[in-house]
């Protein structure tokens, strides 16, 4: 895996940092002070120049409102959904739909299709927040990765193979709530990615799935599993 000056951190259950080979901080699925898995050390958010918000479930947006207020980052994410955070006093809002892309800061990003649910937690109501979506990410050096948010495995990971090609993949494999896996291997063969990085395991007792058990499926693919507040460059 060559990242050729990108530095990716995983913070845990879906939420990585990323730094551009231009020095610019991406936050994708803000969920940080209140995710078990994220590092201590890494709970004080101190740059955010970009945040990408795949849906609304609170183990994603979970901290979108205090970190994007603080930092004032060009927030990213499905027109309902950055509605929402837009009323929560979000100000830089820059909504998308699934197929379109946009240059934002230093990156390109593509939004994609997930096969998932969307509401979004307030109080005791649940508020609609669109559809749930997956990112692809293209740098300066042209490297492209793809977040496919919470999903189940479906066909049109081919049609992101073919028309983006992403070398990094970062999908999910708890189980219950999204893919195991078993759907993670076959989502392997449709997009072939030359890394991918397993997420949203292990944060809940439920989240059973596991990168070995992933691993002993596809052997041929280069499964690479971070551990919380890991960095690779």
């Amino acid at each position: 895996m060559n990242l050729n000056g990108i530095k990716l951190t995983w913070l845990g259950h879906a939420t990585f940092r990323v730094e551009t080979p231009g020095g610019k901080i991406i936050l994708i699925d803000p969920w940080v002070m209140g995710n078990p898995m994220c590092p201590e050390k890494e709970k004080n958010v101190s740059k955010v120049d970009v945040m990408l918000c795949t849906h609304g479930h609170f183990d994603h947006i979970g901290d979108a409102v205090e970190i994007a207020k603080k930092h004032n980052p060009h927030v990213v994410g499905i027109p309902e959904l950055c509605g929402w955070l837009g009323k929560k006093g979000v100000k830089q809002i820059s909504d998308m739909n699934k197929g379109g892309t946009q240059a934002v800061g230093d990156i390109k990003v593509t939004m994609v299709h997930a096969d998932h649910s969307c509401g979004i937690q307030e109080g005791d109501q649940i508020v609609y927040g669109g559809e749930a979506c997956g990112y692809v990410v293209e740098f300066t050096n042209g490297v492209k990765i793809y977040h496919a948010g919470d999903t189940n495995v479906f066909g049109d990971m081919q049609i992101i193979r073919e028309l983006y090609a992403p070398e990094i993949a970062m999908i999910p494999i708890g189980d219950h709530y999204t893919m195991g896996p078993r759907e993670a291997a076959y989502a392997c063969k449709l997009l072939k990615p030359k890394t991918v990085i397993p997420m949203h395991f292990g944060t809940f007792p439920v989240l059973t799935g596991r990168p070995s058990a992933l691993q002993k499926l596809v052997p041929e693919v280069d499964v690479k599993e971070m551990k919380p507040g890991e960095t690779i460059s």
